[in-house]
């Protein structure tokens, strides 16, 4: 019977829509690749798209230099192609790509930078159906038989110049950075001198004696350090610091843009008279700085000079313009992360300054912050605003961006965090939930509706609560909001369901378990904050903790690399109930020398609940900026003493120094006093967050009701500090009176 026409233009459309070009048949090539393989980029292209077909098909394509006749099948890869003038919209940028085929061939057309390769990598992602959550985590069907659609025609280019992030996976798998798209500061800096470069380029080791006058003048006195800055209108400075320049660019001859950028210290700019008077032309600090790289620019026309807006510096100067090749490494580290950058008043406050430096550059840098550094396992949902903040970027002039997320093993979802944002780098635009979505399944198994709920309820929690989500945040400020205890009932009866959905998988099963760590802890944090009665569970519930990130290889607590082991030993050691009874246990407390503001709010009882604070100074603390700090602990009655102890918190990056020395005096009647005792404390440099306890002993007991503490701040922060000539702080959470 004869087909009606009508029928047979449907079968005709159905089979144009569905045609396909055939790469492999059977397990056997039909076509080649054909590149250019003494171009690095193409050849590396070439070998990336070879080694996906044989692992999808069992069998490699022919790759032959350009030049003979093209065949069916064929893929060619063409980087450095050029834009097409009639129509924009098909102009190739940096690292972007055209993917085209004429109905028997496929054409990958790169523009400069890494185009050739990155339409690879969409190629294989969106039309092999290969996915790559992770190292280690690779998704394809394995199929003889592979086909491309011959009506493709598909054009990209990245949102940002330069996209860069963070994940521990670009450490174990080179393929990473390469799927996602992503640079180093290497690849692009000349010698990687890459933010924080003062000190590099002009070493306060080196000049700082002889040459006081090169550094910042700060409270009317030179203070040359690793972490003061440079005076900015000093001739000598510039001349030494060109030539230090030009020496870095011609050992290292393929790269043009290097940073000359402030050490890393709030405050410490120079204010001598003719720094100070540059600055108040122009509305702050950074009208010297921006004066110092105009300078730089205007001497290597041909270069291009990155420098941070950070800190003191991150608003933009009211006269002065940076010339085309300064680029400008905006930073928002002073930003809550709760809601959108346009929704609070620190994000407010940055998209002023960010608003203001677009209107005089369009070589913007942003350096944006995602993830508690203090706490990177800890909850941090902060995912229903990367987009938004990501589009504002986009929207004023940002072609080069940063996003550190500090993506380490065990970090709040630090796999699922590095996969989106990359999306986001290379697309503001893409559709983020489906993204998750995408993710979530992938990665998760059937697991994955149970922490996509979770991720939800947690992101309308804390919205709810109006609590602000800091980068150097503690669990314990939401324990009445996001992490209340229904809440975090809740988020265990999510998680005890993702488990039990990929109880029979172990690889599964071990990635909720890690993404079951932030709950894990933040529920050890809160723990701490209490009366610690049920101990025991504590302490099974810190094994688990402790055993697990073991088992997952999840080792790094914060930025400061204090670890998972330490935490756990300290846990047992400072937060269970201490079978030594203090003395002082709730003992009434007058300050002789009072605390800051906010350190304060808590000084009537911090100090004598037994209660010790965490890593964040802003819980369970009292602090004494720049001056000394005195306390008079009452006993309630005579009691025989020999010991009085301290618990203090060295944290360098907050200011926060340990003190000079701790003083003891006693009395029985609260106004004649005697010296019990004293102790000398060492300088500590180190890094790493930590808490401290020194003791001042008596060879014998002696009686009092009365003990005066006495805590000597080192006051000013010292050359090495990042708060050098600047007030530093001392903190204290318990006196212990044995």
């Amino acid at each position: 019977m004869k087909k009606p026409a009508f029928l047979l233009a449907l079968i005709f459309i159905s089979t144009m829509l569905t045609a396909q070009i055939e790469i492999t048949r059977d397990g056997k090539p039909v076509g080649r690749i054909v590149a250019d393989l003494n171009y690095q980029p193409d050849k590396k292209a070439a070998d990336l798209l070879n080694s996906f077909i044989e692992k999808i098909t069992g069998t490699k394509l022919p790759v032959e230099n350009p030049g003979g006749k093209i065949k069916a099948g064929d893929i060619i890869i063409r980087g450095l192609g050029s834009a097409t003038p009639s129509d924009k919209s098909l102009i190739l940028k940096e690292d972007g790509f055209r993917l085209r085929s004429d109905k028997t061939s496929i054409m990958i057309q790169g523009g400069a930078g890494k185009g050739s390769l990155y339409g690879v990598v969409t190629l294989i992602e969106d039309y092999f159906g290969v996915r790559y959550y992770a190292a280690g985590a690779i998704s394809l069907t394995k199929n003889p038989n592979l086909t491309i659609p011959s009506d493709l025609n598909r054009t990209e280019n990245p949102s940002f110049r330069h996209r860069q992030t963070q994940s521990y996976n670009l450490a174990i798998d080179p393929l990473y950075k390469i799927w996602n798209r992503l640079e180093e500061p290497g690849e692009i800096f000349a010698a990687s001198y890459w933010v924080h470069t003062f000190d590099r380029l002009l070493p306060s080791a080196r000049y700082g004696t002889a040459h006081p006058e090169y550094f910042s003048l700060i409270n009317g006195q030179r203070r040359p350090g690793s972490a003061s800055q440079w005076c900015l209108t000093n001739e000598d400075v510039f001349e030494i610091v060109s030539k230090r320049i030009d020496s870095i660019f011609k050992a290292n001859p393929g790269q043009k843009m290097i940073s000359v950028s402030q050490n890393d210290g709030n405050f410490t700019n120079c204010q001598c008279e003719h720094c100070k008077k540059t600055d108040d032309e122009n509305g702050g600090p950074s009208g010297s700085l921006i004066y110092f790289l105009n300078k730089l620019a205007a001497r290597f026309p041909d270069k291009e000079f990155s420098t941070l807006a950070y800190l003191y510096s991150m608003n933009p100067p009211s006269k002065i313009k940076p010339l085309p090749n300064v680029n400008i490494m905006l930073c928002n580290i002073d930003c809550y992360r709760e809601v959108p950058l346009t929704d609070n008043a620190s994000g407010q406050h940055f998209m002023k300054a960010l608003e203001g430096w677009a209107k005089i550059s369009d070589n913007i840098f942003v350096w944006d912050y995602g993830i508690n550094f203090d706490n990177y396992i800890s909850p941090f949902p902060n995912f229903h605003i990367l987009q938004t903040n990501m589009q504002l970027f986009k929207k004023n002039n940002v072609n080069m961006h940063f996003s550190q997320i500090a993506s380490i093993k065990g970090g709040d979802f630090s796999e699922l965090r590095s996969y989106v944002v990359s999306k986001l780098l290379w697309n503001v635009n893409c559709n983020a939930d489906s993204v998750i979505h995408s993710f979530l399944k992938g990665y998760y198994g059937d697991a994955a509706p149970f922490l996509y709920q979770y991720m939800k309820i947690q992101e309308g929690a804390l919205l709810g609560s109006n609590i602000g989500l800091w980068i150097y945040d503690t669990p314990i400020t939401h324990k009445t909001g996001m992490l209340n205890p229904n809440m975090i009932k809740s988020y265990r009866k999510l998680f005890d369901e993702a488990e039990k959905a990929v109880a029979s998988d172990s690889i599964l099963l071990k990635r909720v378990w890690q993404q079951r760590l932030s709950i894990q802890f933040a529920e050890l944090e809160i723990a701490r904050t209490g009366d610690m009665s049920d101990a025991e569970r504590i302490k099974k519930e810190l094994a688990i903790f402790r055993s697990r990130a073991q088992l997952l290889g999840v080792k790094t607590l914060n930025e400061r690399n204090n670890t998972i082991e330490e935490y756990c030993d300290l846990y047992l050691k400072r937060n269970l109930p201490n079978p030594k009874k203090s003395l002082a246990a709730n003992a009434k407390v007058t300050y002789t020398m009072p605390p800051n503001k906010p350190y304060d709010r808590i000084s009537d009882k911090a100090l004598t609940d037994g209660l010790l604070g965490g890593a964040t100074f802003n819980e369970s603390w009292v602090g004494w900026e720049k001056n000394d700090g005195e306390v008079i602990i009452d006993l309630g009655e005579i009691k025989d003493i020999e010991t009085v102890e301290a618990d203090f918190l060295h944290k360098l990056g907050s200011w926060i120094l340990i003190p000079k020395s701790m003083t003891c005096h006693i009395s029985t009647d609260n106004k004649n006093f005697t010296l019990f005792g004293r102790v000398d404390i060492p300088e500590d440099r180190s890094a790493a967050v930590k808490y401290v306890s020194y003791e001042v002993k008596s060879m014998q007991k002696v009686r009092a009701r009365y003990v005066r503490v006495h805590f000597e701040n080192v006051g000013i922060g010292p050359s090495w500090h990042y708060g050098v000539g600047y007030p530093v702080w001392l903190f204290t959470d318990e006196i212990y009176v044995y």
